[in-house]
């Protein structure tokens, strides 16, 4: 049924990626909510290869690599390459000992070793080197230099001829805070321009006002903090800065200030929150961020960028680059996991997660998201067990109860789920979160109790009354329950007016024409509705039954057998079955509806 495949997890109450919400923000001003991805360790430990060719050859050494590699082995891969680079020799019609040391080098990048990948990487002048591959191995060598404290030879690296694009954004980041290593004060408050890429830039002006005070060119960077926040301020990151050096200067008062009108457009902040009670009670302000942090931190957004653009590869290697200056940032760490699980390492996922520590504000999210690791890779229980835990030790904590609730409707335990959603609704009281009202309702609908799930819907919809998804739950229940109809068909026509992407949406409003008896229209709608959702059993079947209403029964016949090989539900299956045995005649649409 539609509304399944449509539902939001309300994991997204707790932890968002705060790159993807500055990408949001930066073209609509909003903070959207989106569903965490189940991520990775930025320094797996895969299985050995299963390949086991010659490895005294050097083109034996080669094959292992490539096989790791393959298999998302990262580490083995490394070595592999380093071991076959060292040898000396090279593989027939592979590209030689050139092409075998820049595999060593990227493989040594994707497993975390960036002190190995400086020494590895490809100079810029090598006739046989992948100019793309060279100027990442100038960027990683400027990162490594200042890593180890040589700020002089990091800005000469970054600022020279080999770092070009697509790199040159990410080195453009990082030279100011290279600059201020080397002493030179001027150089690393100049304004950085990066045009066409507002992440970037915002990073870019952030990391400005940080350095001005590093400067102590206070009245500088207070100008900038504003000029930030007046943009925009996504994720509320320049409010925490700016109301943190306000601390710095024993000024608590103004540090309130911006605290409580930063918490004014971001209400549930737990980071603004613990700033503003810290300012009022006058506690230890934090203390400005280091170079290598504030380098660490400038190198998330480029990282985060490329992940947007699902390059996962580019991206994981500069969240590397980014842990190589700060090996305790949190957020890279749960990055970096996102980008191993979108390249298929679970267990690299989990090993990053395992990275965050208790305390560390991050931590409930990362159990999370861990969990979720596992229920992708079909160990459900596993799943449960891992969220009920984190549950327990932390049980005042809704976040976890949410994603617990989450994965109990993921694993159809839908009576369960709504008692713990129950709870948590229960606790927030008269303002509670439209969106724990609609995955209630979704756990109660596929428990049996309409009503209940019909009341949360309806509820919600007093608080977001043009919010497509509660448009097209409550809609989609009235058509299948022969309910309003007429009415339920404007609802899901304002719904996919809203998201005309959606084949959920489309999906709903072909069946509303399907019910409504308009067989023509119902096929169109659905032919739509299936283009975007070709691998949807649901979509699949009713698409089958407008075909056969409108007398095109080879086609309804089609529809029907693909839908038993898209994993349909056992009623579904048995329903399908039916269907290929003696169609549709002689059963009206509402009995076929209410199937």
């Amino acid at each position: 049924m539609p509304i399944a495949r449509s539902l939001p997890s309300l994991r997204v109450l707790a932890a968002l990626l705060p790159m993807a919400a500055l990408a949001a923000c930066a073209t609509d001003g909003t903070s959207p909510t989106t569903r965490p991805t189940p991520t990775a360790s930025a320094a797996p430990a895969p299985s050995r290869p299963s390949v086991a060719p010659d490895e005294a050859t050097t083109y034996g050494l080669f094959l292992a690599g490539r096989e790791a590699m393959a298999q998302g082995a990262a580490g083995d891969a490394a070595a592999y390459f380093g071991a076959a680079a060292q040898s000396g020799g090279g593989g027939p019609g592979d590209g030689g000992a050139g092409l075998i040391s820049e595999r060593a080098f990227f493989a040594a990048l994707m497993a975390g070793d960036v002190r190995k990948a400086a020494t590895l990487a490809p100079a810029a002048g090598d006739a046989n080197a992948d100019p793309e591959k060279a100027r990442l191995g100038a960027l990683v060598r400027g990162v490594e230099a200042l890593a180890e404290d040589n700020g002089k030879q990091a800005l000469a690296i970054l600022k020279g001829p080999e770092v070009g694009y697509p790199h040159k954004a990410a080195a453009s980041l990082v030279i100011p805070w290279a600059a201020a290593a080397a002493g030179d004060v001027d150089g690393s408050v100049i304004h950085t321009v990066l045009p066409g890429d507002p992440i970037d830039q915002f990073y870019a002006n952030l990391s400005q006002a940080r350095l001005f005070e590093r400067a102590k060119r206070y009245d500088e960077a207070e100008t900038h903090y504003k000029a930030l926040i007046a943009a925009g301020d996504p994720g509320a990151m320049a409010s925490q800065s700016y109301g943190a050096m306000l601390e710095r200067r024993k000024r608590a008062a103004d540090a309130v200030a911006v605290y409580q009108a930063a918490l004014n457009r971001f209400p549930d902040s737990a980071d603004l929150q613990d700033a503003l009670a810290r300012a009022k009670a006058h506690k230890s302000p934090p203390p400005m961020l280091s170079i290598k942090e504030g380098a660490s931190e400038a190198l998330i957004a480029p990282a985060a960028a490329l992940m947007v653009q699902h390059q996962s590869e580019y991206a994981l290697a500069y969240l590397h680059l980014a842990l190589r200056l700060n090996p305790g940032q949190d957020e890279a760490w749960m990055l970096a996991g996102d980008c191993l699980n979108a390249m298929g390492d679970s267990d690299g996922a989990r090993e990053a997660y395992a990275r965050l520590k208790p305390g560390s504000d991050r931590y409930i999210t990362a159990r999370n998201k861990m969990a979720w690791t596992y229920q992708n890779g079909d160990d459900h229980a596993g799943a449960l067990k891992l969220a009920r835990e984190t549950l327990s030790a932390s049980p005042e904590n809704q976040e976890a109860a949410v994603n617990l609730a989450d994965l109990l409707r993921a694993n159809e335990q839908y009576e369960d789920s709504a008692k713990i959603l129950d709870k948590v609704i229960a606790a927030q009281g008269d303002h509670v979160d439209w969106r724990l009202l609609y995955a209630r309702a979704a756990s109660l609908e596929e428990a049996g109790h309409w009503q209940d799930a019909e009341r949360d819907l309806q509820t919600a919809l007093k608080q977001r009354p043009d919010e497509p998804e509660l448009l097209n739950f409550l809609a989609y229940s009235w058509i299948d329950r022969g309910e309003r109809l007429q009415e339920a068909l404007g609802m899901v026509q304002k719904a996919v007016d809203a998201n005309p992407q959606s084949g959920a949406m489309l999906d709903s409003l072909g069946w509303a024409y399907f019910r409504l008896g308009d067989f023509k229209t119902a096929v169109a709608k659905l032919e739509d509705a299936v283009v975007l959702e070709p691998a949807d059993p649901d979509v699949n079947n009713h698409l089958g039954d407008a075909y056969w209403r409108v007398g095109r029964k080879t086609e309804a016949d089609y529809q029907w057998r693909r839908v038993l090989i898209l994993q349909p539900s056992a009623k579904l299956k048995a329903e399908v079955e039916t269907k290929l045995k003696s169609g549709l005649d002689g059963v009206g649409p509402a009995a076929v509806a209410s199937q």
